[in-house]
């Protein structure tokens, strides 16, 4: 159940996604909705004989048979599947606490046979238990069968209609051929009745999905109450990281120290730590919930990455901590594996941890019911707000001679340098712009001589010059 720690440190840290207190044995209809709410999702430990307050009130030992056999009879006819709890006492500085130990079923989904499966299907979400909805319901169902949503055939979707052009082209980037059977293998399209289908995963990775988009939004102070400024990426989910990654480093403070002919940029946050967390976004989101997509925000102090759904297969935070993967979406991981966005199963969380506390700085994945929320902390400057951007002279001393880009500028500035052969209508397309905008950005970015163009307009590039 992800958590080692000794009993009574796990009381002091107070209820959680794995620990129920009660002073007493509550009603019989509550336990039954603790110990389903355990076994659809990560195991857990209902503990009688803690008062609200945490202080250890005990129970009466004499009482332990007739409570443990009520357990037990409740479990078997209230539930179904049937559940096994582990009853048993556990004593603290001699006061004898009920434990109640239920671990992640096998038989997904556990309910209420009273109300069945639609209806008494609960779920734990940090320390409370709700009421499974239908799409969490077909969640479990599939885990049940080893099953993931993206390996499920969409058989009201002709793959023949289908531009896989973006997979094939990330694919040959790497040197590699995705045919038909490498389609087969990634499990992007299966057979079915002698036709070929596409998978959830392919539709996912291809953008074809509305709900699979990511949005992001940088807000002025801590809070989100004033936007200073919001996009949001469709198309392929590869083109979507890298734009989101993008939309992040333009609003990050960027350090220019040139030391004589040697130009060393620095953003105040690892870019390793960001695509890292943002790969795990994509990995792991829950694409099976339609009305939900990625979020990035970015405020003063930290930048927030949230993607939608709890942990998946009984998963806890301790466990990932532990180095623990478990892969929600296999087809999209397998994917990004393919194509070296992934390292090693297991390591994101404290790799991106590690990253960060080389610089003196924070990171934090918390699980807010059923979404995952990554807090990078960002290093504050007292001109914060105002000096985003590329080279908006943060470091003070450092940036002497290289004039500020101006706040409308730097996303096209960090394309041109990224992708120097890219057109008018490509940086259009891009960055959400009209060509004539692009245009007359471009004639300023040159008039200041920020870039300069090589070669002819066709085949040539730009010049990134600062």
């Amino acid at each position: 159940m992800g958590n080692n720690q000794p009993l009574l440190a796990q009381i002091q840290q107070g209820e959680s996604k794995t620990l129920e207190l009660k002073a007493q044995l509550p009603q019989n209809d509550q336990i039954t909705k603790t110990m389903i709410a355990f076994a659809n999702t990560s195991g857990g430990k209902l503990v009688i004989g803690v008062n609200d307050d945490r202080t250890l009130k005990g129970i009466n030992s004499d009482e332990f048979f007739n409570l443990q056999d009520k357990i037990s009879s409740i479990a078997h006819d209230a539930c179904t599947p049937n559940l096994l709890p582990h009853t048993y006492i556990e004593n603290i500085n001699g006061i004898e606490l009920l434990v109640v130990e239920v671990t992640r079923g096998a038989l997904l989904p556990y309910f209420l046979k009273s109300k069945g499966k639609e209806q008494g299907t609960y779920i734990r979400l940090n320390a409370s238990n709700r009421l499974a909805d239908a799409n969490y319901i077909t969640q479990l169902e599939l885990q049940r069968l080893n099953q993931c949503f993206d390996e499920q055939i969409n058989s009201n979707v002709n793959l023949q209609e289908l531009d896989l052009t973006p997979l094939v082209q990330r694919f040959t980037q790497h040197g590699k051929v995705l045919d038909q059977q490498k389609l087969l293998n990634l499990k992007l399209i299966q057979k079915y009745n002698d036709r070929f289908y596409p998978t959830h995963g392919l539709l996912i990775l291809l953008g074809y999905y509305e709900h699979a988009e990511t949005k992001c939004a940088r807000f002025k102070g801590v809070d989100m109450t004033v936007f200073l400024d919001k996009k949001e990426y469709t198309g392929d989910l590869i083109s979507q990281l890298e734009q989101a990654e993008l939309f992040i480093k333009n609003h990050l403070h960027l350090k220019v120290e040139i030391n004589g002919l040697q130009r060393t940029e620095t953003y105040e946050i690892p870019i390793a730590a960001i695509r890292e967390a943002l790969v795990n976004a994509y990995i792991h989101r829950d694409y099976s919930n339609f009305g939900r997509d990625i979020k990035v925000a970015i405020y003063d102090d930290r930048i927030n990455i949230i993607s939608p759904g709890a942990l998946p297969n009984g998963l806890t935070l301790d466990d990932l901590h532990q180095g623990r993967s478990e892969i929600r979406n296999r087809v999209v991981a397998r994917v990004f594996k393919a194509l070296g966005l992934v390292e090693q199963w297991g390591s994101g969380v404290a790799r991106i941890q590690q990253i960060l506390s080389e610089q003196g700085l924070g990171a934090v994945l918390r699980e807010q019911g059923d979404f995952l929320d990554w807090s990078l902390s960002r290093v504050l400057s007292p001109d914060e707000g105002i000096n985003e951007g590329i080279n908006e002279g943060i470091n003070e001393g450092i940036n002497e001679g290289i004039k500020p880009l101006p706040l409308k500028y730097p996303e096209l500035y960090t394309q041109l340098k990224q992708q120097p052969s890219s057109t008018v209508p490509q940086l259009a397309a891009q960055l959400g712009q009209s060509e004539a905008t692009i245009e007359r950005h471009l004639k300023w970015l040159k008039d200041h001589n920020y870039i300069k163009r090589q070669g002819a307009k066709k085949d040539g590039y730009w010049e990134v010059l600062q």
